[in-house]
């Protein structure tokens, strides 16, 4: 294992704080995203947490966020640490590539040569010595010219997640467990994940990318050209006077894609992409059920109660409560039950059903219900 207490040689943290965690609705919302919210008792954000674990790394001014013009104000109050000029505001949102293609452009302009690490804002990583080990062999593989992605050893046969199967190990220096990707797959029903934890070969997708600016806009230049036209001539402006004018004429018009379609997949298919397997403790929260398991210790008869003020009465029951109402809620004989109680918006599910709560998101959507989302 790699260790030590320095700022990683060249590393520039990226965290794209977007999206909403429709599979936490009613409790993250358009106003009060995932990673705003404390969802694992540890009286800090998901966001506050991931800047306090990639400090280490890059230095409290090697820190970037990209996120919304609605949300910079909780942003910078979560993060009082955050130097404006790493401050990247997006008028919509347009999806990862190009949250994380603007900032690489940005920092390539003003660091030429620089690594990017993209992080996601909202997810639970313990095991930090683990961590760091996984992210300083990523900034070795991509020093040597490869995108690079750290994938997570499967622990059980997970739906909620997206995989990747790995192939076979590379030669690079710095990188002793670095990996070649055979391909990237999307969330498999129950039977094939447990096919995919039985191959052995098979890693979670943590989502977090890690290469030379360089090389990660010469990927999307290759597979998104007009996209990468447009990161080229918003980053051409960000340090200018003209930036406003330009985000504005700009930034509506890229395309959204994933980096996933734009990046990983094409990068895989060449031969050019690069997984290390992280050995640390990891969960994306992505829904419901996820958080009972974090509050439960992993033990399916135990009820995580969370909230201020939550008022729960339960018998022999278990699964996961929040409420932010203060009103008595009495549980007796249910199982694996998640009730989300907030003053405008009452779910009710079972953790076997988490992952669905965000066709609910999509109905409000059709029916017009924004007054709630």
């Amino acid at each position: 294992m790699i260790t030590s207490s320095e700022p990683i040689d060249r590393l520039y943290s990226v965290i794209p704080a977007g999206g909403i965690g429709s599979r936490l609705w009613p409790l993250s919302r358009a106003d009060a995203p995932k990673f705003l919210h404390d969802l694992t008792g540890s009286g800090q954000t998901l966001l506050r947490d991931t800047w306090d674990r990639l400090v280490p790394l890059s230095s409290e001014q090697r820190i970037m966020v990209v996120t919304g013009r609605a949300h910079r104000s909780a942003v910078e109050q979560q993060l009082p640490e955050l130097a404006d000029p790493n401050v990247v505001l997006e008028s919509e949102p347009r999806d990862s590539t190009a949250a994380i293609g603007l900032a690489a452009a940005i920092l390539q302009l003003r660091e030429p040569g620089v690594i990017i690490g993209s992080f996601p804002a909202d997810q639970v990583i313990k095991g930090d010595a683990l961590f760091r080990s996984a992210v300083t062999e990523a900034v070795a593989a991509a020093d040597a010219g490869y995108i690079v992605t750290i994938g997570i050893r499967p622990t059980e046969a997970a739906i909620g997640f997206g995989y990747i199967k790995s192939a076979a190990a590379l030669a690079v220096d710095g990188a002793p467990t670095a990996l070649a990707v055979d391909s990237f797959v999307e969330k498999p029903i129950p039977e094939v994940a447990e096919r995919y934890l039985a191959d052995g070969n098979y890693l979670w997708n943590a989502g977090i990318f890690i290469a030379r600016a360089d090389r990660l806009l010469a990927e999307i230049a290759s597979t998104e050209p007009a996209l990468h036209a447009g990161l080229m001539r918003l980053a051409e402006a960000w340090d200018t006077p003209a930036r406003g004018a330009v985000v504005d004429q700009v930034w509506p018009t890229l395309k959204k894609i994933a980096i996933d379609y734009s990046v990983a997949e094409p990068a895989a298919a060449a031969g050019k992409l690069v997984v290390i397997p992280g050995q640390f403790d990891w969960d994306d929260v992505g829904d419901f059920a996820s958080i009972a398991k974090l509050h439960s210790g992993g033990r399916k008869s135990n009820l995580a109660i969370l909230g201020d003020g939550a008022r729960v009465l339960a018998d022999s029951s278990s699964g996961i409560v929040v409420s932010h109402t203060g009103r008595m809620i009495a549980l007796i004989g249910v199982e694996d039950i998640v009730v989300i109680d907030t003053p405008d918006a009452l779910l009710v599910t079972t953790s076997a059903n988490a992952q669905k709560v965000k066709a609910v998101v999509d109905a409000l959507k059709l029916s017009g219900s924004s007054d709630v989302l």
